[in-house]
């Protein structure tokens, strides 16, 4: 089996920043793309960033400029790096892994991690 397990989520201060971690661990051979979602209540999950086993990155239009996204592939872990947070970024932040496994039998899908909470403050 695979798990994601995630950390560094928290209370902040509009302004102010976070960094969210995510390693996963289990049978793996490889991790295509790693992300972060989010869920604020009331709303749908919503991707925030992804980044390729190449680093290529991408994310959504609230966030550029302001989060950044990075991975290390010696560890399988990802990291999302959170500046100038505003109140609308409070919610649930999940890391999501595309990964490859051969146990208990050769195939690729998602796995996700537990979740985090992140709540920014006025």
């Amino acid at each position: 089996q695979v798990q994601l397990v995630e950390s560094g989520g928290g209370l902040v201060q509009a302004g102010g920043s976070l960094r969210l971690s995510c390693a996963a661990s289990g049978n793996i051979v490889n991790i295509r793309t790693m992300g972060w979602y989010r869920q604020a209540p009331g709303n749908e999950r919503e991707l925030v960033a992804v980044i390729t086993s190449g680093a290529g990155a991408s994310y959504v239009d609230s966030v550029k400029g302001r989060f950044t996204i990075s991975r290390d592939s010696s560890k399988n872990a990802v990291y999302l790096q959170m500046n100038s947070l505003k109140p609308e970024d409070t919610a649930v932040y999940y890391c999501n892994a595309h990964v490859t496994t051969v146990i208990p039998y050769p195939r690729s899908e998602d796995y996700w991690g537990q979740g985090t909470q992140v709540t920014v403050s006025s």
